[in-house]
């Protein structure tokens, strides 16, 4: 079946899993709507994803603010576009015990990676009800079921997103819409040095942490078969086997193990 004409729009898409992700949408030849808050580097991905002989629409935002979330739906809408496939990639972190962390930061981050992706799921969900098709992918993380000493909040958005999905996929199942959570682990990305998590024991080792490339493929391969969520790699499905049956207690400490600055 062939994807002309549809079109897939994908928060923080200029680099890391949602670049990634929207090379393998051109390749399937969908439209594009990239969203990021850096015009060159939007400019930049555009102009390659192009070469696959697409319609690339290339929109800033800064999806830190709630109103930005609300305005980008405004604009898509204005340019006539419909959004067959929403893509949530867009999300950062916070570095640092949370007695410490400056709290404007931290609401930033849940705003970014809770409020915002609550209102573009909405608007746009909306629209899928209406002509009842769509699919969905949401960013969650293997984080999402695990306490996260030193990174808390980050943690604590991302059970958010993935109970937020598992509930509204139910609500959807007499529709002919899905949606798909994706949990990764630590992935080779610029996720770290935007969260000032460079000190952090998980980062040292660069040989654990996963290839976007292959995130990427296992979330698109997971939202075009309509699947429910899918966990990353196998350390990670294997980390998140034991969780189940691990006390948040032990997790939470095995967890600080990890995250905790190297040299403490």
């Amino acid at each position: 079946m062939s994807n002309k004409g549809k079109y897939a729009l994908i928060t923080g898409a200029s680099e890391g899993i949602g670049y990634e992700l929207a090379k393998l949408f051109a390749a399937d030849e969908f439209n594009l709507v990239i969203v990021s808050r850096d015009q060159q580097q939007l400019s930049n991905v555009a102009a390659e994803l192009r070469q696959h002989n697409i319609e690339v629409i290339t929109i800033t935002k800064d999806l830190f603010e709630r109103q930005a979330a609300f305005d980008l739906y405004d604009e898509v809408k204005a340019k006539g576009i419909t959004v067959d496939i929403l893509v949530n990639n867009a999300g950062q972190g916070a570095y640092g015990l949370f007695k410490d962390n400056d709290i404007q930061r931290e609401l930033g981050i849940i705003d970014l990676n809770i409020a915002s992706l609550v209102i573009v799921t909405k608007l746009f969900l909306k629209d899928m009800v209406a002509r009842n098709k769509g699919r969905i992918l949401q960013l969650a993380s293997i984080a999402s079921q695990t306490p996260g000493p030193w990174q808390a909040v980050y943690h604590g958005t991302k059970a958010f997103v993935l109970s937020f999905s598992e509930a509204i996929r139910e609500e959807l199942k007499d529709t002919n819409i899905t949606v798909t959570a994706l949990q990764p682990g630590a992935t080779d990305t610029d996720f770290f040095n935007k969260a000032d998590m460079q000190d952090s024991r998980i980062v040292q080792d660069k040989s654990s942490l996963s290839d976007p490339a292959d995130v990427a493929k296992d979330g698109y391969e997971a939202l075009m078969a309509g699947k429910d969520k899918v966990v990353s790699g196998f350390k990670n499905k294997a980390m998140m086997a034991m969780s189940n049956v691990t006390p948040d207690t032990t997790l939470a400490h095995m967890m600080n193990e990890q995250q905790k600055p190297a040299d403490k």
